[in-house]
């Protein structure tokens, strides 16, 4: 192996890195407009991350967590696409993953995923209920010292760890 020599001036310091980390918006993007969209973008921009992951669930996994039906993931996926593009955000990224596992993904795999493959820190975006849900998982107390939360709005009603994790989350209004 040759060892390339570089040449750098006396005191040289190598530029810090002013974008760091992922925004990972962990949602069923159905109900999720426009708006709330170019929020998560801004809130990802505003705290300087390197990345924004738009991570829409599958149809199983959306009837596992909230027993309710909604559209064919590729109908949501594909939303999400056009938006990226009308956007124009380069640090805006769409994960499949979901996709082509076809099948309930447990939260717990999801994130184990997105750790593997995305830059730290990682701060998830959550609206309410999914916290809540998210709260309830005994993988919970592991993961929500490896990550943020960071919640869409102020839940109306809170789940005890996410109460007993206070400190561990925000929501979008108050940390702009």
């Amino acid at each position: 192996m040759s060892e390339q020599v570089q040449k750098v001036p006396f005191g040289y310091e190598p530029p810090t890195e002013s974008r760091k980390g992922t925004l990972i918006f962990y949602d069923t993007f159905d109900t999720v407009f426009e708006e709330e969209l170019d929020e998560a973008r801004q809130a990802a921009v505003h705290r300087s991350f390197a990345k924004l992951v738009l991570y829409p669930l599958h149809e199983q996994t959306v009837k596992r967590m909230f027993g309710e039906p909604v559209k064919p993931y590729y109908k949501r996926e594909d939303r999400l696409h056009d938006w990226r593009r009308h956007s124009g955000s380069e640090m805006v990224s769409v994960e499949g993953w979901e996709g082509k596992r076809k099948k309930y993904t447990p939260i717990d795999a999801a994130l184990r995923h997105l750790v593997q493959h995305y830059p730290a820190p990682y701060f998830l975006l959550l609206q309410p209920r999914t916290a809540n849900v998210f709260a309830s998982f005994d993988v919970f107390p592991e993961w929500i010292t490896k990550l943020r939360l960071l919640l869409t709005r102020e839940p109306d009603e809170l789940h005890p760890r996410l109460e007993q994790y206070r400190g561990r989350w925000d929501t979008l209004d108050t940390s702009s």
